[in-house]
């Protein structure tokens, strides 16, 4: 089986007055459109991970995964449902991508995976030298680590690069020239960069 990939928008938008971030049009098509033409030569079955009603995503054919928690504490409960929803696929590891990252590397499943650290985990980072920034939203998830998750979430903690730290994850970096692949669209005029990015692609 290729590797399955969740896309992450189970988030409130705040910066979007709570806009459907992946439905947002850029180009003329949603962004979750770019990211499934980026994601389906290199992934296995494309989940969405999304909280409240999903009916304006039917038309994408995508399996939804709300978070298996109350309360939306984060991408980690988005991480959760992937990994939970990977396991019944029989999988042994998920990819998860935010669903406002329109520019995703076409080499992204690949590189996760070869970056993988002892556990299995690896996360996307961007930069160079001292400037590298870390995407731990956008990782390779083996679905051995759920139960800890679990636990993890019950116990309060929400921060993704926490656990991906405490579980030594690997890093795969990608250059930002001539843009950054991560770049995501959180408000109003990061859409408009978007727009300007992709009208030079």
């Amino acid at each position: 089986m290729m590797m399955p990939v969740t896309i992450l928008a189970g988030g409130s938008a705040r910066r979007m007055d709570g806009a459907a971030k992946p439905l947002l049009p850029l180009g003329g098509r949603p962004i979750l459109t770019h990211l499934l033409d980026r994601l389906r030569p290199q992934a296995g079955p494309v989940a969405l991970n999304v909280n409240g009603p999903a009916g304006a995503y039917a038309g994408h054919g995508l399996p939804i995964l709300p978070d298996p928690v109350e309360g939306r504490p984060g991408p980690l409960a988005g991480v959760l449902a992937a990994m939970d929803w990977a396991a019944g696929l029989g999988a042994p590891a998920v990819v998860t991508v935010a669903g406002d990252t329109p520019f995703l590397p076409a080499d992204l499943v690949a590189r996760l995976t070869r970056a993988a650290g002892p556990s299995g985990l690896a996360v996307a980072a961007s930069g160079q030298g001292a400037a590298i920034r870390d995407h731990p939203v956008i990782g390779l998830w083996p679905v051995a680590l759920r139960d800890d998750l679990a636990v993890t979430l019950a116990r309060g903690e929400r921060r993704v690069r926490d656990v991906s730290l405490r579980h030594g994850a690997g890093q795969a970096v990608w250059d930002c020239d001539p843009f950054d692949p991560f770049m995501n669209v959180n408000t109003p005029a990061d859409l408009a960069c978007a727009e300007a990015l992709l009208a030079a692609l």
